[in-house]
């Protein structure tokens, strides 16, 4: 059985046995102590020690697969001189799939309009942090100490210095070739530390998804259903639908082989919640399933991972719908283009923020004078969708990697259409399997 089909066992069997432990916990036994024990110790105790701990081993690996496979990529663009050209390219399509899809989640709420009929709770309430300004997130992005922005997971600084670290060992001449050698191997130790990992996958997504929905059951999808079905079909939409158009009108390729090879990447995402925390599988699924080269996904997934928030942008916009229909506010056509341009330059001006999500939306509300209280409210549906709009996330930036690297030559079709890619054929080439 492959690793994909044993990954989605796993999350199948999880919200299972997650929906069995919150009906018993609140409809069949509740306060009994049977009730008690699945509740503190399953899916308290044991599932939330073994999918933080999967977490934690995905984390671990962040950090140096993304140094050491960027400065890879970068030893190798510098030598053609492509650095400028593939950022370029990489940040306009990020921006534009987000502008694109913020629109589509604001088209999508104002037609089906589901905060008419929803009443506003007086006692909600919400704190928002406060954004760091746009100068402030520029000047951090070169880091002053590359082992503390390591060490803190900061990924736009890791990807500065490594893009650095990349130029001068490809200008460095002979020490500079023994040095890329050295961190051409390292790579290919990581990868086998990401392929040694992906064994375990199933059951660490078992274990994640089983805890959430022990907490959630289904009940909680009620109160918010319409709210909760429109963000779910842009989500879908946007995923699906425009993400392949891009894919086919940028470079000619068929997105189903790209969404039938990416799904071990979505069901991590899905299952974790966290672009970064899949980069590891992400970048491995583009180089080795895709057939993007290294030079080139080693730059866009990372940044992929940090900037584009296509998933958080139709969230923050079927949002704002909903708030201002909620409250009986009608911010007009000014305020619904102010909500597309501050999503789509907040993405990056609040990347790598912790938080981020709910600090872009209490941007976009406060540009166009909504309660911040009205986040409290949707609050409460957002761990399933966030498990979905970081699947989607991950999606485009499969998608943004392919199109570039078609564009710069640095793609294998061989690779892109073989149906029978196996990874774990071969010691280099094992991050998933078919």
């Amino acid at each position: 059985m492959g690793l994909t089909t044993r990954i989605l066992l796993g999350m199948l069997a999880g919200i299972v046995v997650g929906v069995v432990i919150y009906a018993v916990g609140h409809t069949l036994m509740p306060g009994s102590s049977l009730a008690h024990f699945l509740d503190t110790y399953l899916a308290g105790g044991l599932f939330d020690i073994i999918g933080r701990v999967f977490i934690a081993s995905l984390k671990l690996m962040v950090v140096p697969l993304v140094l050491v496979s960027l400065i890879c990529g970068a030893c190798a663009l510098s030598e053609g001189h492509r650095i400028g050209p593939l950022a370029g390219k990489t940040l306009l399509l990020y921006l534009l799939t987000t502008a694109v899809a913020i629109s589509l989640a604001l088209l999508a709420a104002l037609v089906v309009q589901p905060g008419v009929g929803v009443e506003a709770s007086a006692s909600a309430t919400f704190e928002a942090r406060e954004s760091p300004p746009l100068s402030e997130v520029l000047v951090n992005i070169f880091p002053t100490n590359p082992v503390q922005a390591m060490a803190e997971g900061n990924m736009l600084q890791i990807i500065v210095f490594a893009l650095l670290m990349g130029y001068a060992i490809a200008h460095c001449g002979e020490p500079g070739r023994r040095v890329s050698a050295f961190f051409r191997d390292l790579n290919d130790v990581i990868l086998r530390m990401v392929g040694v990992l992906m064994v375990f996958a199933p059951y660490g997504v078992f274990a994640l998804l089983a805890k959430t929905f022990a907490e959630l059951g289904w009940g909680f999808m009620l109160d918010l259903g319409k709210y909760f079905l429109v963000v779910l079909g842009v989500l879908l939409l946007h995923g699906l639908g425009v993400y392949s158009l891009v894919l086919k009108l940028l470079s000619g390729l068929n997105p189903l082989e790209l969404l039938k090879k990416m799904r071990p990447a979505m069901a991590f995402a899905f299952s974790t919640a966290s672009s970064a925390a899949t980069i590891p599988v992400t970048l491995a699924t583009v180089e080795k399933r895709l057939g993007v080269d290294n030079k080139v996904a080693a730059f866009t997934v990372p940044l992929g991972a940090t900037i584009n928030m296509d998933g958080t942008a139709i969230m923050q916009g079927v949002a704002t719908v909903f708030i201002a229909q909620m409250y009986g506010v009608d911010i007009g056509l000014a305020g619904y283009l102010t909500v597309i341009l501050t999503a789509t330059l907040a993405s990056i001006g609040t990347a790598g923020v912790p938080g981020v999500g709910l600090i872009m939306l209490a941007m976009v509300l406060q540009q166009v004078g909504l309660p911040l209280e009205g986040i409290a409210i949707v609050m409460g549906v957002d761990r399933l969708l966030d498990m979905v709009r970081t699947a989607v996330n991950i999606t485009g930036d499969s998608v943004v990697s392919t199109v570039v690297a078609n564009s710069e030559g640095a793609l294998s079709r061989e690779v892109f259409y073989d149906g029978n890619y196996n990874s774990v054929s071969d010691n280099n080439r094992e991050a998933v399997a078919t």
